[in-house]
């Protein structure tokens, strides 16, 4: 049989190149085949392509999610809030705000938002007393009298404040000026500190709580009924092992790898309405628009923000981190901890190590194949001591993505420092201690509703007829938000 060749006519069908005049022989001729390219020629091209049928995953897996699974918890909660007690300080240091005729006025506790009015300083303690200077001079002295307020006397071992002790004065205790009680000193036959008076009441621990509420994180994805009956030339391939010759297969699943992100983003990014707030979010109305405490929030309110490693020079750079590791000293001093840095933080940290190892030259680290010089050379650390603190060094892919904060414009966090293991605290709603990971999720659950990850099918496609739209519809929701434990033990590298 002749191939069918279109031909010129008159009218009708024949303008548009669709009679059925045969051709006399079987040629390969510009006429006969079909064009399945895009590129000007219509329908003339008579070859068809080499169909290349799988998507080619050139950003390799784009999700992001996966950095709570590894450092947290889940926990299902049945309340609009969660509330967690945390311990105080067993000791406190004092800002010495102002001193006249050897008074102190004493403003807040070192590291703290407490003012001095309820200080824990007593009749008959003594303190250590410090200018804060650079290079500190100190002296000790003996807290004679004690304001119902914020003052304290402090009488000198050595001499009076007035005429200076050791070169403290007075002008430079303000301010910059230190406090804290090393123990206590009576006379025979005295009374002690429980005496009764108001400035010698006993010290009652400080009562911490804090609390972060659930935010509900919704999104959709809808197909057409006509759409899911068509099939497509290309395999789609998605992160979550989805494959198929049907567009709308690739769409939902990434519509539900984009959904699983948001979840984990919203429990990194979220930051709660402030009360004071006159411009943009309001408040919270009962409405359920009050934002919820992130990561990044809960350390830079409750933890530690600093610029630590710079990538100046490798010298610097470890001066930096010993600064890290005394902040770490005036908390909770846990040994092992996370360290997640975008792709700058973590060269920067590997050339601080580097600088320090004695293998090759330049201080290069040898090694993946036990430190053979002739075998790969290793430019990286995955872990190191320093002090007495343990580091594991990993690349968190959310600080590195080119869409989101890996863009110099979001380069504000380049790294967090989070401490492993768990913490004792204690739980309002169990009323006892419990021991949790510093970092867990709480969804909210009931016998009825699990809301930790929702997804349901409406419309009149899919087999799931629920309405008579020519469509399947569907939703993803979750109602969660971020503990953060013991915040004061984090960090933030900015």
């Amino acid at each position: 049989m002749a191939a069918i060749t279109p031909s010129a006519g008159a009218g009708g069908l024949l303008n548009s190149g669709l009679n059925a005049t045969p051709s006399p022989t079987k040629s390969a001729i510009s006429s006969n085949y079909v064009d399945f390219t895009a590129d000007g020629n219509g329908w003339a091209q008579q070859y068809v392509p080499d169909l290349m049928e799988q998507e080619a995953e050139v950003y390799g897996n784009r999700s992001i999610s996966g950095f709570l699974s590894k450092v947290g918890a889940e926990e299902a909660m049945s309340s609009d809030q969660v509330i967690w007690a945390e311990q105080g300080r067993l000791h406190l240091s004092y800002k010495i705000t102002a001193e006249a005729s050897n008074v102190l006025t004493l403003g807040a506790a070192v590291g703290t938002a407490d003012t001095g009015t309820n200080h824990g300083i007593r009749v008959g303690q003594t303190v250590l007393v410090s200018d804060g200077a650079s290079t500190p001079t100190v002296f000790r002295g003996y807290v004679s009298a004690c304001s119902t307020t914020n003052e304290i006397t402090v009488l000198p071992y050595s001499t009076n404040l007035i005429t200076n002790v050791s070169g403290i004065s007075i002008s430079s205790l303000e301010g910059s000026g230190r406090v804290f009680v090393y123990g206590s000193e009576f006379a025979k036959g005295t009374k002690g500190i429980s005496d009764g008076t108001n400035s010698d009441d006993p010290v009652e621990p400080q009562f911490k709580s804090y609390k972060n509420k659930p935010v509900i994180i919704k999104d959709h994805y809808s197909v057409s009924g006509s759409d899911t009956a068509s099939v497509g030339w290309v395999e789609v391939s998605v992160e979550d092992g989805t494959t198929g010759y049907l567009w709308y297969l690739k769409g939902e699943a990434e519509c539900r790898q984009r959904f699983n992100d948001h979840i984990e983003m919203a429990m990194l990014e979220a930051e709660p309405t402030h009360a004071d707030s006159t411009i943009g979010m309001p408040t919270d109305s009962g409405a359920g628009t009050a934002g919820s405490e992130g990561l990044f929030y809960a350390i830079k309110t409750r933890g530690h923000y600093t610029a630590g490693v710079g990538g100046t020079s490798a010298s610097d750079d470890l001066g930096s981190f010993d600064e890290i590791l005394k902040k770490l000293d005036g908390q909770g001093a846990i040994e092992e901890n996370m360290i997640y840095v975008n792709r700058n933080l973590s060269l920067a940290i590997d050339d601080m190590l580097a600088s320090q190892n004695s293998y090759g030259a330049g201080g290069t680290s040898y090694g993946v194949f036990s430190n053979s010089e002739e075998m790969a050379l290793n430019l990286g650390f995955s872990g190191f001591r320093r002090g007495s603190y343990d580091f594991y060094k990993s690349d968190w892919k959310y600080l590195n993505d080119g869409t989101l904060r890996g863009q110099a414009e979001f380069s504000d966090v380049r790294g967090v420092i989070i401490p492993a293991g768990v913490s004792n605290v204690y739980d309002e709603n169990l009323g006892k201690n419990m021991r949790r990971p510093f970092l867990h999720i709480r969804y909210r659950a009931s016998d009825i509703d699990n809301r930790r990850l929702k997804s349901w099918i409406t419309g009149s496609v899919g087999g799931n007829v629920t309405s008579d739209l020519d469509a399947m519809e569907v939703q993803y929701l979750s109602e969660r938000c971020l503990v953060v434990q013991g915040a004061n033990n984090f960090m933030v590298l900015n």
